[in-house]
């Protein structure tokens, strides 16, 4: 009997050929029983597969995905540059729920950054040649042209948060609004009545969202809404800073911030501090994202969690159906999804 890992008759790797031979069988049968195909009887199979075991035949998936039109590769596309992605737990969170997905696949993931035109032409041009199955885009502006481009190369894209609320690919997003609103009602329940907001990129639909449901708040308790204490960040901590700072300078009698980000929420309590206002006795705090930030944070940060990992699954989910679906996009443009996710308080001292 033929050991693991046994050459063919030419000495190299064993062919399909080889194992039909060994198992009695067609060539044609031996690719049904590696496909996974029903159309085999037992007896058949268990043959195949012993013979599959005996020469160590190992499938030729590349040849297999170019006989279907595949790459058996999707591709991960975060259009910001390589320091953001390392430097905020949204990216690693939601890198960590997409690689937990497509784990229990045969796909291939590539990490692709493409913060800058040349980066981004580059990619044009690795798309354009469809070196890839289908595209996870993560953290898209308004203006980004890649959505379009995918759209135009019909490639299966889902999207990580919708542009707009026109947004014409499927998307998976938490719910954004509902978040910002739950952290502005804890904190009017909690007595505060001079509510900040640092804002993330407003170029993003998710942040813009955030806003909203700061004001649709305060509206609903009956409070003006005081554009003063609203202040553009960029989910970074620096923004987080330097918001705050413009906060302070402007509407020294705040007593509450609620930050974009918790990353964000880190800068602005770092100048709490420095000016000498006691979190929360003074001025209550409340972040965005539940990571490991805000529970590491001192005093530990009230945080809106958005389920990222969880976000990162369903993207793989609804990209692969997609992946499967090989009718031409145009066909299937009015059957395009927005999955939205709940959002939960996280509440901890900071406020």
């Amino acid at each position: 009997m033929a050991s693991h890992g046994a050459r063919g008759r030419s000495g190299g790797r064993p062919t399909l050929e080889e194992v039909a031979a060994r198992a009695g069988v067609g060539r044609g049968t031996v690719s049904r029983v590696i496909n996974g195909s029903p159309r085999v009887s037992d007896a058949t199979r268990a043959a195949v597969e012993a013979a599959v075991a005996e020469l160590g035949y190992v499938p030729n998936t590349a040849a297999r995905a170019l006989a279907a039109n595949r790459t058996d590769a999707i591709a991960l596309v975060v259009p910001e540059p390589e320091t953001r992605f390392f430097a905020e737990p949204y990216f690693s969170d939601m890198l960590r729920g997409v690689g937990s997905a497509i784990s229990d696949t045969e796909m291939q993931l590539l990490l692709i950054f493409a913060g800058s035109d040349r980066e981004r032409e580059r990619l044009a041009q690795y798309l354009a040649a469809h070196r890839v199955d289908g595209v996870l885009l993560v953290s898209t502006h308004a203006d980004d042209p890649l959505p379009d481009l995918l759209a135009q190369l019909e490639i299966p894209a889902v999207i990580s948060g919708p542009r707009s609320a026109a947004e014409t690919l499927t998307s998976v997003d938490s719910d954004n609004y509902g978040g910002g609103r739950q952290a502005v009602e804890h904190l009017l329940s909690r007595g505060r009545r001079r509510i900040a907001h640092i804002t993330g990129r407003l170029d993003v639909y998710g942040a813009q969202r955030r806003v909203d449901g700061y004001r649709e708040a305060l509206e609903a308790a009956g409070h003006e809404v005081d554009e003063d204490l609203i202040e553009p960040g960029d989910f970074t901590e620096e923004g987080g800073r330097r918001a705050m700072t413009r906060l302070l300078s402007r509407c020294p009698d705040l007593d509450a911030v609620f930050a974009g980000s918790d990353v964000t929420a880190a800068g602005a309590r770092q100048v709490l501090r420095e000016q000498g206002r006691r979190i929360p006795e003074d001025v209550a705090l409340v972040g965005y994202d539940d990571s490991a930030i805000a529970r590491h944070m001192d005093p530990p940060l009230t945080s809106v969690r958005q389920p990222i990992v969880e976000m990162g699954r369903a993207m793989i989910d609804l990209l692969l159906e997609e992946v499967a679906d090989r009718r031409p996009t145009a066909s299937r443009v009015l059957e395009r999804r927005r999955l939205v996710l709940p959002t939960e308080l996280m509440t901890r001292t900071s406020s």
